[in-house]
């Protein structure tokens, strides 16, 4: 006889510390294989066969529906799609576990030192503080930390919980370690950087995962299901433990989906890197994956869950020296869809990304929220335009990557910050797209080399589709760095353009063009 999945939780202790685990020792390289592990969407296509009910169909609630269903309910669950059960006790008992893990691991890789905690260090951490901006290694408070967010953040939302209870555990778990995890001092700017941004990158990785299991259908074959383990390890492992029961796939309610794979080499025509002991060689390799979830113009579609839009984008270059790997995602926290005539549609409201850009001399990381928009504008019968404006303001850090001894390796500070990011699609054969991103860290919050630093990141691309899912593009990146610090450290003016060329992979032959007009033409 075929087990029910919630039979699965009776013996779900039994293999949950040793689940736990085995997770927590797989998660420092995970980030990497999530990211390379991408691609798999470039050439996938909307679930829209998959979803159950379309929103353009949903019934109105009556008095019999389930408390979590409903346009205005605390889930956000429409008619039609599967209720889903909470548990606060679960992610309360899976964070602090995955914290213990975590420091054991520490301990014997890296010695008692900062990890040998102790209830006397906890009491004083608790009572006397100090918080503090630290300067640990940028990799470790720019990436380490925003990832440690993302499981602990993962923990909650596979548990059932909505993106702001979410939140609530990943800041609690942030909390957790800075006063129980380490013997350091507890820090502000992981805080932000584990809490606030572990949020943002673990509702992306979570809404990935579920969509590539939406898209293998009711059984998704194996290679799906180990793919999106290693995107979202916690929502996995709960998934192992307890079944369906808290964490049933995710209804994507069929967004409108736009990826593309870039593979290729890039020239460094242009490299000015004072303050640097790093050699770059002028043709490293070149990878980059995008994806738009959700983006606005898809009839019936609704905003009324944070992230039902947002945009993940990887770059890398492989230099001799490393790997330069740069992150950046947003997306719609609260957002409000609006429409200008026939042939523009789009959505305006409160924005949350997380960039974290290493442009080989360089490399900068803010967290921030942002208000701004996000449209497409019909421009004749077979031209769109799409774009992104968003200013806000957000704490971040900076410095060179691999600095003389004269300067500190980087400093935070409260940064301003602004992005314009423009699309121009020509039918099924030319894409045109730009993007410019412009930073002023302040010496707001700066503990170490204070001073301001404004930092410009532009790229572009042409892209021409060959056929069928295939396309070629060149494109320039045009990264600049002016610091000024206050202290008796020279000056920084570091400048690198580059010039791209590489083989598309594209998930969507139209470069992902929203159509909603009656008298669209029928080979768009």
């Amino acid at each position: 006889m075929k087990k029910n999945n919630d039979k699965r939780t009776s013996f779900a202790g039994r293999r949950f510390e040793a689940a736990a685990l085995n997770a927590g020792r797989r998660y420092p390289g995970v980030a990497k294989i999530c990211a390379a592990l991408l691609f798999l969407f470039a050439a996938g296509s909307p679930a829209a066969s998959l979803i159950r009910v379309s929103p353009s169909t949903v019934i109105q609630p009556t008095e019999n529906t389930p408390e979590n269903q409903g346009p205005n309910s605390s889930n956000r669950v429409l008619p039609g799609e599967r209720p889903t059960r909470k548990s606060y006790i679960i992610p309360a008992l899976e964070i602090p576990a995955f914290i213990i893990t975590l420091n054991r691991y520490d301990q014997l890789a890296y010695g008692p030192g900062e990890y040998g905690v102790s209830y006397g260090s906890i009491r004083d951490h608790i009572y006397k503080g100090p918080w503090v901006v630290d300067q640990d290694s940028f990799e470790m408070n720019q990436v380490g930390h925003p990832y440690s967010g993302s499981i602990y953040y993962g923990f909650a939302r596979s548990a059932g919980l909505s993106y702001w209870e979410s939140l609530l555990y990943s800041n609690a778990g942030s909390l957790i370690w800075e006063l129980a995890g380490e013997t350091t001092d507890p820090s502000i700017n992981d805080q932000v950087a584990t809490g606030v941004a572990g949020s943002f990158a673990g509702e992306e990785l979570f809404r990935l995962s579920n969509l590539l299991l939406e898209e293998g259908g009711k059984h998704p074959a194996a290679w799906r299901r180990i793919a999106a383990g290693l995107i979202s390890p916690p929502t996995a492992l709960n998934r192992y433990i307890f079944g369906d029961r808290y964490g049933p796939v995710l209804e994507s309610r069929q967004p409108a989906l736009y990826s593309r794979l870039q593979l290729g080499v890039v020239n460094n025509a242009d490299i000015t890197v004072p303050g640097s002991v790093s050699i770059l060689s002028r043709t490293p390799s070149y990878g980059n994956f995008t994806l738009n979830y959700g983006f606005p113009g898809k009839p019936a579609y609704l905003y009324n869950r944070p992230f039902d839009y947002f945009d993940f984008e990887v770059d890398s270059i492989n230099e001799n020296i490393g790997e330069f790997t740069s992150v950046m995602m947003r997306g719609l926290l609260f957002g409000v869809p609006y429409e200008a005539g026939d042939n523009y549609r789009g959505v305006w409201g409160l924005y949350g990304t997380f960039d974290n850009l290493s442009p080989q001399v360089y490399r900068l990381s803010t967290t921030a929220g942002s208000f701004g928009t996000t449209g497409q504008w019909w421009l004749s019968k077979r031209v769109a335009l799409q774009g992104t404006a968003l200013a806000g303001l957000g704490f971040g850090a900076a410095g060179t990557i691999v600095p003389d001894s004269s300067e500190a390796d980087f400093h935070y500070g409260v940064t301003p910050q602004e992005l314009l990011s423009l699309r121009l699609i020509m039918g099924r054969r030319v894409m045109i797209d730009v993007s410019g991103r412009n930073y002023y860290i302040t010496g707001a919050g700066a503990a170490n080399a204070p001073g301001v630093e404004r930092i410009q990141y532009v790229s572009s691309s042409l892209a021409v589709r060959i056929y069928g899912h295939h396309a070629v593009s060149i494109g320039y990146l045009l990264s600049n760095r002016s610091a000024r610090y206050s202290v008796d450290l020279p000056d920084r003016n570091q400048f690198v353009r580059t010039v791209t060329f590489t083989y598309n992979l594209l998930g969507q032959p139209n470069f992902g063009a929203v159509e909603w007009r009656d008298d669209a033409p029928d080979d768009l």
